[in-house]
């Protein structure tokens, strides 16, 4: 089949426009793996390269120096972000079919009212003092998966995806006498899985990610998430270096940058191995979400 010439030049443009788009994403990912494996006086000599002049694995050696610490921490991690997306998603979904459903006369009241917690807020202390004094959830594992539980965006892009299914199949599933938890379980949630795969991954990263949460409630150090471990090897090293800066005392430099850089891969690992397996749910369900108004 003969390709026309404005065919042709489009295909060209089109290769060339996404090859360039992956070197772009692709060369700050190696030089972030490349970093991690260079000295901290390279680093602060030379600045970042593609070829470390000189390979130093110390990052990951002080990483790695409490092999248990740090299991503990990705089991802790691993353990939130299942639980918290499941069930996060488990929340979005139903209350974006109840805010979908025509039977539901306050529908609009109830979609106004969580939109309109995106724009004002208590303030950090007082959502403290309730999650510390009144729920309880001073260094408790709850503490670090209900903050996180529910998203007003995640819930509106899941109704909007919703609106896409047609009503007929409620209705005829209704004159069969199911129920709206039937409905939901048996036809529903089969029907979104592109929205419940992109939702669930922006969930789960949410998850991943988090540090701030432990910061605030959690004390105990076989509570830590894998993001909070890191951030105080992270911060250790880097008060080790300033206090030997201000005393004069001619220490080796501890390898703080090399650190963050190491931090990075060894905390995005299973998130980059994860994301090609949903990959194409989450084109399809950002693309219906963002579409449907």
């Amino acid at each position: 089949m003969k390709i026309s010439k404005d065919k042709l030049v489009f295909r060209i443009l089109g290769v060339f426009l996404i090859i360039l788009i992956t070197v772009f994403c692709v060369v700050p990912f190696v030089l972030i793996v490349t970093g991690s494996m260079t000295s901290q006086a390279s680093i602060l000599r030379d600045g970042y390269r593609f070829v470390p002049k000189e390979i130093s694995f110390e990052a990951y050696k002080i990483i790695f120096d409490s092999p248990n610490m740090l299991l503990k921490a990705y089991a802790v991690t691993i353990g939130i972000t299942v639980i918290g997306a499941l069930l996060g998603l488990f929340l979005t979904s139903m209350a974006s079919y109840v805010l979908v459903s025509k039977d539901f006369k306050y529908r609009n009241h109830f979609s106004f009212y969580f939109y309109f917690t995106t724009i004002f807020g208590g303030g950090l202390v007082p959502w403290y003092i309730m999650m510390v004094k009144y729920l309880k959830m001073k260094n408790t594992y709850t503490s670090l998966v209900f903050p996180l539980l529910m998203n007003v965006i995640y819930i509106l892009i899941m109704k909007n995806f919703m609106k896409s299914i047609p009503d007929a199949i409620f209705e005829s599933a209704k004159l069969d006498g199911a129920g709206d938890f039937t409905i939901f379980i048996n036809l529903v949630l089969p029907l979104s899985k592109p929205a419940l795969a992109t939702i669930g991954l922006f969930i789960a990263l949410n998850y991943w990610n988090d540090w701030y949460n432990a910061m605030l409630f959690i004390d105990k150090q076989e509570l830590y998430p894998l993001q909070y471990f890191l951030y105080n090897i992270l911060s250790k090293l880097d008060f080790i270096n300033q206090s030997a800066s201000r005393s004069g005392v001619p220490v080796p430099q501890m390898p703080s940058e090399p650190m963050k850089l190491a931090m990075t891969v060894v905390a995005t690992g299973p998130i980059v191995l994860l994301y090609p397996f949903i990959q194409k749910y989450f084109v399809k369900g950002i693309t219906i979400g963002a579409v449907k108004g």
